[in-house]
């Protein structure tokens, strides 16, 4: 059985943005969303009370564990945006190298706003990442 908090919520994304009081954060939340949409086509959704997620894949682990998932999201946290990229644990130094100033998690890059790292960059590791799911789980 999947987890509730891994299933889009019925929450709309204008209305969690409408909650950001802060400027330069509601302004990365709204550059982060037009660059997922573009590069992903997909619509975003929320996962989550701060999770904004594009498209959904459905995984299976060992044949124990499954759940759906989006295939690309971005959270915000406190100080810092949570980039959710399938590939962020197999990228290579060189794959990385140009996106900027980002911290690597054990399941997401970590990033303090949108004007630290490439957004070109950023569409490339997205457009990776949706193809790498697409082709382990569809």
């Amino acid at each position: 059985m999947s987890d509730v908090m891994n299933q889009p919520r019925p929450t709309d994304v204008d209305h969690f943005i409408s909650q950001i009081t802060d400027v330069t954060r509601k302004n990365d939340v709204y550059r982060l969303l037009q660059i997922f949409e573009q590069t992903s086509g997909f619509e975003p959704k929320m996962w989550g009370p701060s999770m904004i997620g594009f498209g959904k894949y459905h995984y299976m682990i060992d044949n124990k564990f499954e759940g759906d998932a989006p295939l690309v999201a971005f959270a915000l946290k406190k100080t810092k945006i949570n980039l959710y990229l399938a590939s962020s644990n197999n990228l290579t130094t060189k794959q990385l190298k140009g996106l900027g100033n980002f911290r690597k998690g054990k399941s997401c890059l970590y990033i303090r706003e949108v004007d630290d790292i490439n957004e070109d960059v950023l569409k490339e590791l997205i457009a990776l990442s949706i193809q790498q799911l697409k082709s382990m789980y569809q």
